[in-house]
């Protein structure tokens, strides 16, 4: 890494590898989004392991009422994991994440809209915050504080899923059994990514 002095401002400055930011010691939130099955969580594992590689201190966190596949670990849907911490609330991330360089938040939808601010406050901390969630529920809708989060990141990446009817890249989760609640855990026995033009279709079969 290399340090050095701007001939105008007193501040140091310091060399950037990539957008990712591994060599960055500024905060930055970075946000992955997308639909179910497209490899939000995969994405977030990766960054996470590169920077514990790289010997940064890291923190996980995850929604505590996110138990499918591990009741501590965040695990992705191909199975690979690493461990977190399971919180109630957004507010206990800010009072865990203490001498940290890195922050992961998994399944940032279904936190409590606090978690904006907490976000910002550990980017204004100095932290690398890598944050990953459905950017839209299974009707479309926007999903929690994930609006507001890709609003203030300084880099989103969207995943995209497989349309499971057609192959082209997916659009949102469509939830394939009953129930209008917008919080409902689930896997591929209840969602299923389909592309724009498939989701219509559903909706008009189950209406038909």
């Amino acid at each position: 890494m290399h340090t050095y002095q701007h001939p105008i401002t007193p501040y140091p400055m310091t060399t950037i590898s990539d957008k990712t930011g591994e060599m960055m010691h500024r905060g930055r939130i970075e946000v992955i989004c997308g639909s179910m099955f497209s490899g939000k969580t995969e994405e977030l594992i990766r960054r996470m392991k590169r920077a514990m590689f790289a010997k940064q201190s890291v923190e996980i966190f995850k929604p505590a009422i996110d138990t499918r596949y591990s009741e501590e670990d965040v695990v992705s849907h191909e199975g690979n994991s690493i461990p977190s911490t399971p919180v109630d609330s957004s507010a206990s991330i800010l009072l865990m994440a203490t001498e940290t360089d890195v922050v992961g938040i998994d399944e940032a939808q279904f936190f409590d809209p606090g978690i904006v601010d907490v976000c910002n406050q550990l980017a204004q901390r100095g932290v690398r915050v890598i944050v990953a969630g459905l950017d839209m529920d299974f009707a479309g809708t926007p999903f929690g504080p994930m609006p507001q989060l890709c609003a203030i990141a300084d880099d989103v990446s969207k995943q995209h899923a497989i349309c499971v009817r057609c192959g082209a890249l997916a659009y949102l989760s469509h939830r394939i059994v009953a129930g209008e609640k917008q919080v409902m855990l689930g896997e591929k026995m209840e969602y299923e990514p389909l592309c724009r033009v498939c989701y219509e279709k559903a909706k008009r079969e189950k209406t038909s």
